[in-house]
């Protein structure tokens, strides 16, 4: 077998990350040798590979859910955003340059095409399947000329393709037949079909228009997907949740102590890898919430300040909201405080930075005896050490690069009474680290909150990948799809016009 798929959507958030993990992990259970792939990415939550290569955390779950470990040829190209029309290139894993979005699509991403096809070719004589997960959606009419992650590589790579869309949100039927309508007759000739994700209520209900789907577009439904709380794993975009509402979306173990731990994630511009609170939520007794005002820290047993893709724009903030004033007054109060990577840089003395805002000397809010200096070169490690008397893991991504004058050690950083920082993104992963760092937040805090002894984030996130690969084992056409992975498009599938503009 040396089959493949492109995964696409009728918008972005339509479910391709997920269902795109989902399929990879059926594909495994049934003993196929598969990898993911996305060949561009825009994503602020980002990862390490074992070589130091930077891709996007999507891709990392995807690769998790074929277990097999990640690498840069998932993801040759990703984008990380720095304002509103300029994002760093970060091109096989190593950052390349900052670009304008028009300079970008002006002609850079075009001549990008052989590289990332290049890259899925590595895949493909590797493995025995290659599920490739689009961007946003591929009827983007503007951007086809330069598309590289939509048809541009269903084209160059033959690949045949299914669309996702969410009816949760509505429309999906004129979602499809859009989507096809406004592609060209040689990219309409790769869409195969239809994947319907977050239905609730009875099926029976959408088959007729289904039924009508098909007899307009030539082209069948290849599941519908019902709505489950809580896939939302490793998002790409943007928090899964609203600002203030909750990280867990689901019921969990009741607190094993009597009092319940609340903590607060301060929601800085331009955040990278949120995804970090992601262990503190899934602790049983222990409420995460974004919080962007003051007075939303004053009943926090903890205020985490999370890693931010532009520093100094983040400290201005915190300032102008009112939140610095409030994290000197909760340090005064020794009241835990965890900064992680961008944000363990604010709380420092002072930055100096010519670099991501070219600023340059810039005040911190002086909470943590260290003076950052921005390096042009990126630091992308996969440390390992112990805190707390426990092992850690986890991975750096920044350019600050930091000089410790005091305090005492916490991995990377120091520690100052309850003020914590770390330039390590992942390490509240490590189960006994984390319940070893809730434990001082609790007692700090004056909570009788009691970590569950049990809990593994590890074993958490298997079951979520393996319920993604349920979806797709109970709820999809899994003969019809293995066809499509294995042979590619029907042949014959008519043309919707009016197709592409001229």
């Amino acid at each position: 077998m040396n089959g493949g798929l492109l995964v696409a959507g009728t918008t972005s958030d339509a479910g391709k990350s997920v269902v795109t993990a989902g399929i990879c992990r059926w594909l495994v259970r049934q003993g196929v040798k598969v990898a993911p792939f996305k060949a561009q990415n825009m994503s602020l939550n980002s990862f390490v590979t074992r070589e130091g290569a930077e891709i996007g955390r999507a891709q990392a779950m995807q690769a998790q859910a074929c277990r097999i470990e990640p690498t840069a040829h998932m993801n040759p190209v990703l984008l990380k955003p720095g304002g509103e029309r300029s994002s760093q290139v970060v091109l096989l894993g190593r950052p390349v340059g900052e670009m304008s979005a028009r300079g970008y699509h002006g002609g850079r991403q075009e001549r990008l095409l052989g590289t990332v096809l290049d890259s899925l070719a590595e895949l493909r004589a590797a493995y025995d399947a290659v599920i490739c997960e689009g961007a946003g959606s591929p009827a983007e009419i503007n951007l086809r000329r330069t598309d590289i992650v939509n048809m541009g590589i269903a084209r160059g790579a033959g690949l045949p393709v299914l669309v996702v869309g969410d009816i949760d949100r509505g429309g999906v039927f004129a979602s499809f037949f859009g989507t096809v309508a406004l592609l060209a007759p040689e990219d309409q000739a790769l869409v195969a079909g239809f994947l319907v994700n977050k239905f609730r209520g009875d099926v029976s209900l959408l088959e007729p228009g289904l039924d009508m789907l098909h007899g307009l577009t030539g082209r069948r439904t290849y599941g519908v997907l019902p709505f489950r709380h809580g896939l939302g794993i490793d998002e790409e975009d943007g928090l899964r949740v609203s600002l203030r509402g909750t990280v867990r979306e689901s019921a969990v173990a009741p607190p094993v102590g009597e009092d319940v731990l609340r903590v607060a994630v301060c929601a800085v511009p331009l955040m990278s890898n949120f995804t970090d609170v992601d262990a503190l939520a899934a602790e049983p007794g222990v409420v995460v919430r974004f919080v962007d005002r003051p007075e939303e820290l004053a009943d926090a047993d903890l205020v985490v300040v999370p890693g931010t893709r532009g520093t100094v724009r983040a400290l201005q903030w915190l300032r102008e909201r009112g939140l610095a004033d409030a994290l000197v007054r909760r340090v005064a109060e020794q009241r835990p405080v965890l900064g992680i990577c961008g944000g363990y840089q604010l709380l420092g003395e002072h930055i100096e930075d010519e670099v991501e805002s070219r600023a340059g000397h810039v005040d911190g809010l002086g909470l943590l005896p260290v003076r950052v200096r921005f390096a042009r070169e990126k630091t992308l490690t996969r440390p390992v050490g112990e805190a707390l008397g426990e092992h850690v893991e986890g991975y750096e991504i920044h350019h600050g690069v930091a000089e410790v004058t005091g305090g005492r050690p916490f991995l990377d950083g120091c520690r100052v009474g309850q003020t914590w920082g770390t330039h390590w993104h992942g390490s509240l992963e490590s189960d006994g680290f984390r319940r070893a760092f809730l434990r001082e937040v609790a007692a700090a805090a004056g909570r009788r909150f009691v970590p569950a002894p049990g809990t593994s984030f590890a074993a958490l996130r298997e079951e979520q990948l393996d319920r993604l690969g349920d979806l797709i084992e109970h709820h999809a056409d899994t003969d019809a799809l293995w066809r499509l992975i294995e042979s590619g498009a029907p042949q014959g599938l008519p043309f919707i016009p009016p197709g592409a503009p001229a």
